[in-house]
This record gives structure tokens, C-alpha cells and sequence, in this order.
């Protein structure tokens, strides 16, 4: 009856919920989101995730006429702008992106088409604590 495994956005939002644009749904403008999006539909305007665990999915009938970022992203539709994904990048055989990709990690299947620029995107360089710090953290 509750399901206690269900996580909870700094929002407090679900982000096991899922979010639906379907199929004939056409939307203009920019798309914010959190949890989990599907689209069936057209976007045309930019698609952001709002938090670390997000994930966007873009079906074989999807179209997006504008850039997306996102932590975990699965294309199987029609892409028309930059792709950034902060995590994992999964391209599906019916991908196709005019755009360039940015990524951490990459999965392609045979089929798949990029028409861009494909950017490995490594973890930031961490910082180090220099010599001194720890002594004054310590004190």
C-alpha cells in the first residue's frame, strides 16, 4: 500500500513519478523538469532538467526542435540542437541528432545517427587542499 522506496527531490517531488508529453502533443517553449520525462509528442524550445537524477526519454515518434540538458538521457527520436547529458547518454537505432553531443557516457546502438560534434565530457578536476588547511580545519 506505501512504498517506502520511492525518493524524494530536495522539492519534494517523487522522482519515481513520471511526466508524459504524448504522441500528437505539440509544445513551444522551454520544458523545466524533475524525476522522470517521456515524450511521445514535439518540443520546440530547450529541455532542462532541474535535478542530479533526472532522466529523459525520447521515443521513436519524438521530435525536439531545440537543446537539451539532462543527467541520464535515452534518444530514440528526432533531435534538432545540442545534447548534453551529465551522466549517460543512450542512443537508440532510431536516433537521430543534428546537433552536437556532449556526454560522460556514451551508449550507441547500430543505427543510431549524429550530425556533430561528439565532446567527452571527463568529471571536473577536483580540488585539492593545499598545504595549511587541514591543520586549519583542525583547529
Amino acid at each position: 500500500m506505501f512504498n517506502s522506496s520511492r525518493k524524494e527531490t530536495r522539492n519534494g517531488a517523487s522522482a519515481e513519478c513520471t511526466s508524459l508529453i504524448a504522441a500528437g502533443t505539440q509544445i513551444r517553449g522551454d520544458v523545466q523538469f524533475t524525476g522522470r520525462l517521456h515524450i511521445d509528442g514535439k518540443v520546440e524550445g530547450s529541455i532542462r532538467a532541474e535535478d542530479g537524477d533526472a532522466v529523459l526519454t525520447l521515443s521513436n515518434q519524438a521530435q525536439v526542435v531545440g537543446e537539451i540538458v539532462a543527467p541520464h538521457i535515452v534518444i530514440n527520436g528526432a533531435v534538432n540542437g545540442d545534447v548534453t547529458a551529465g551522466e549517460r547518454l543512450e542512443l537508440a537505432s532510431n536516433a537521430r541528432v543534428e546537433g552536437n553531443v556532449y556526454y560522460k557516457v556514451l551508449e550507441m546502438s547500430a543505427g543510431a545517427q549524429i550530425n556533430g560534434k561528439m565532446v567527452y565530457r571527463a568529471e571536473p578536476p577536483r580540488q585539492l587542499a593545499g598545504p595549511g588547511v587541514e591543520d586549519a580545519a583542525r583547529a
